[in-house]
């Protein structure tokens, strides 16, 4: 559970919340994410899209709450583990708003030699004066017709 000071932390900074993401979703296989901590990030009505292809070709995207993802992919990453680490960002931000280009790796285990996948997560943030929100992240994950180009595999400043 996700205590005061952690969340006051977690929501400080851009770095901060992206950070906080990437760390509550990770974890090994048996380990119960901090949920409430995810929630306490993302605005109560933000989204979670996901970006894939369906065997047939056809491109799709799956919009969720922050509760559906929780319901989906939580007992998921519980059962396997998984480890999602940020390997390059380019960051846009503006007054109270900020867009992230967060270029992604992901493991099953911390420890694995090479990762399984990789992609994009594009945050959109919100500074409400007092802290840092998520209002959505959109993620789409490298595939052999969409590989990563090398402009996204390297920080662009953060």
């Amino acid at each position: 559970m996700v205590g005061f000071a952690q969340a006051a932390k977690d929501v400080e900074s851009i770095d901060a919340i992206v950070e906080a993401v990437y760390d509550v979703i990770s974890g090994p296989a048996g380990k119960e994410r901090d949920w409430e901590r995810m929630r306490s990030l993302f605005l109560p009505d933000a989204r979670m899209i996901a970006v894939g292809k369906r065997q047939n070709g056809d491109v799709v995207r799956r919009s969720m709450s922050v509760e559906d993802y929780i319901e989906n992919s939580g007992p998921i990453l519980k059962e396997r583990g998984f480890f999602e680490k940020e390997i390059a960002r380019r960051t846009e931000h503006y007054g109270n708003i900020a867009h992230v280009f967060s270029t992604y790796e992901a493991r099953a285990k911390a420890d694995d030699e090479k990762p399984f996948m990789r992609g994009i997560n594009s945050f959109q943030l919100f500074d409400d004066g007092k802290r840092w929100w998520v209002v959505t992240i959109f993620w789409q994950a490298e595939d052999p017709a969409t590989p990563l180009p090398n402009k996204y595999l390297k920080d662009s400043g953060r």
